[in-house]
């Protein structure tokens, strides 16, 4: 029971890594706020993770483009927990492939507004909820943001390029800044960025050193490790788990 007392915003929590950490941060005791758009699955996921008899659930509909229902989900956070302990930043998603782009369409074709999708919820939306929580976190004078970045960006896109300029900036912008804001008042600020993760078929034939793809566990794992006792002097990283992928020669 690590996290008993404890608080968490998982964002993109209805599905994927965003609900397997809600999940396992309740396990070990920690109250958790799952923020997504689908209310269905939210209600049906928080329900779930309340039978489980650990920590104790709640959930916001939220869309990280829009600040005001990001300001809303920290409120409710406050009041049904009375703290925020830990953010993390899941929602996000390859625009060319939610907003279902047709295949073989190049960069210049894909209309602006597929690329604006795709710099709001990858960007904006972690820069957003990073804002509206920090005040919460410095008045505890403690804290932990941690932004998910991926492999892609350290690689590029030459068609989904709003992704990778996206994820690098959570890499090596937001994740530092925060970090050096946060320093005086206990608050700490991670990227954790995976490689091919089985969080679709599709990810199982993207090359490793190791030969294979993550399964989600493995990242969430490294994620529940930095938000415990264990992983207090991690601030300012970006922490790659890509099974060597970034160590690979190009081409």
């Amino acid at each position: 029971m690590q996290f008993k007392n404890k608080v968490a915003i998982s964002t993109g929590a209805a599905s994927g890594m965003g609900l397997l950490f809600s999940q396992c941060f309740a396990a070990e005791g920690g109250n958790v706020l799952l923020c997504d758009i689908n209310e269905e699955a939210l209600i049906e996921k928080t329900k779930e993770i309340n039978e489980k008899g650990a920590g104790r659930a709640e959930y916001a509909v939220c869309d990280v483009r829009d600040y005001n229902q990001i300001c809303a989900a920290r409120d409710k956070c406050m009041q049904e927990f009375g703290r925020i302990d830990v953010l993390c930043n899941f929602a996000g998603g390859y625009e060319p492939r939610m907003c279902k782009v047709e295949p073989g369409i190049e960069f210049p074709d894909i209309p602006i507004e597929i690329f604006d999708w795709g710099l709001d919820v990858n960007l904006k939306g972690p820069f957003y909820f990073g804002h509206a929580v920090l005040g919460v976190m410095r008045e505890q004078k403690t804290g932990l943001i941690v932004n998910l970045g991926s492999i892609t960006g350290m690689e590029g896109s030459s068609v989904g390029m709003a992704y990778p300029t996206s994820k690098a900036g959570l890499m090596f912008g937001l994740t530092k800044s925060q970090a050096q804001y946060g320093a005086k008042y206990g608050i700490r600020s991670v990227c954790v960025s995976p490689g091919p993760v089985l969080t679709r078929p599709g990810m199982a034939n993207m090359r490793t050193l190791l030969g294979r793809a993550a399964d989600p566990q493995e990242i969430i794992d490294l994620i529940l490790f930095i938000a415990s006792d264990k992983g207090q002097f991690i601030n300012g990283e970006n922490i790659m788990i890509d099974g060597g992928r970034n160590a690979m020669t190009r081409g």
